[in-house]
């Protein structure tokens, strides 16, 4: 105990002579470390009688702090002089090429969806969006869907918890409650398309709980079946690009169009391959038909003053059959190989103002 200044003179000056860290770390085990001579000194004032272990404590402690304290100051004077050095010597060559990055690319359905859109903008359409959870009313009972409908059933709709007015809400199934939004709040002539996400309970190799539609309707006076015949035969040939491509009409059964239709393209099967065009096969690709008078009366129009068609299709089916996909849970595996693979370019699609 009598040497306590030696012993901080000594500390202190090798702290000052330190050239680098490695040596000042090494000054700080010696004297602060658990065997080292301050702590040692510590752990001897056990020994002492009261008076004497009070007084020594006080300087060792003074010690300790002061110690402590010339470290932090001389390891931050060594930092900074070794950052310095870092800086003076080291350098980048801003010449050198950069790592090459693999490009991104754009994923199927987003191309299907902007390939569709763009032909449909041709035709004279605009697209409109709407909520992804709706209600009742506009999912369902505007559109003409009856209350015994196997759509409204728990196993097919994905329903929420009821609303604190009592309205029952869902995730859409379609994204004909865009059609209603739009009757409801704009006069007619009325020509748009509703691309978007929707939901059913149902999963397998054709089939996801989350996948992609686009919609399509034409309101206006003196609108027939020949309209919307010549409207989606154009398209067909334009989206496969066959100037060729068969399209034939059948009668279906919708609850928001009367007459309904189903249109059908032309392929050839050959055992497990298919080849759309010239065929003796045909393959359904989308729904169709008249907008029905009663979803007029929902939406507060006259239906002996305006007419119109509605059409539907699934835009991961269409990505499937022109670009050969087998399965449609591909899309949503977020696999790069796959994506690498199915994927487009980006500087193509801005070449040809797909994406504009």
């Amino acid at each position: 105990m009598k040497n306590l200044s030696i012993l901080r003179e000594q500390t202190l000056k090798a702290i000052e002579d330190a050239a680098d860290l490695t040596v000042l770390e090494a000054i700080r085990v010696n004297a602060l470390g658990k065997q080292g001579e301050i702590s040692l000194l510590m752990k001897k004032l056990g020994t002492l009688d009261p008076q004497e272990r009070r007084e020594q404590g006080q300087h060792l402690n003074e010690l300790r702090i002061l110690v402590t304290e010339s470290l932090g100051r001389r390891k931050s004077i060594l930092e900074n002089q070794s950052l310095e050095e870092r800086l003076a010597t080291e350098k980048i060559d801003v010449t050198l090429p950069q790592c090459p990055q693999p490009l991104g690319t754009i994923h199927p359905l987003s191309q299907v969806m902007y390939e569709v859109i763009q032909i449909f903008k041709k035709l004279g359409f605009a697209v409109a969006e709407g909520p992804n959870i709706e209600d009742d009313e506009h999912n369902f009972t505007a559109l003409n869907v009856p209350l015994d409908h196997p759509a409204r059933l728990e196993q097919d709709t994905f329903y929420l918890p009821q609303s604190p007015n009592g309205i029952t809400m869902l995730l859409r199934t379609q994204t004909s409650p865009v059609q209603i939004r739009t009757l409801k709040t704009n006069k007619p002539p009325i020509r748009i398309i509703v691309p978007g996400r929707v939901f059913r309970s149902d999963s397998d190799a054709t089939h996801t709980p989350n996948f992609h539609q686009m919609e399509g309707l034409l309101i206006d006076k003196d609108i027939h079946m020949g309209h919307l015949k010549g409207c989606l035969i154009t398209f067909c040939k334009e989206f496969f690009g066959m100037d060729d491509l068969p399209v034939r009409f059948r009668p279906a059964f919708f609850p928001f169009t009367e007459p309904s239709v189903e249109i059908d393209i032309g392929c050839k099967r050959t055992g497990q391959d298919m080849k759309i065009g010239k065929g003796t096969d045909w393959l359904e690709i989308l729904g169709a038909g008249m907008v029905h008078p009663n979803v007029f009366r929902n939406c507060g129009l006259d239906p002996e003053e305006h007419q119109g068609f509605a059409f539907g299709m699934g835009l991961e089916r269409l990505a499937m059959l022109k670009y050969g996909m087998p399965d449609l849970r591909a899309f949503y595996e977020c696999d790069i190989r796959w994506l690498r693979h199915y994927g487009f370019s980006v500087f193509d699609a801005l070449s040809e103002e797909i994406l504009r």
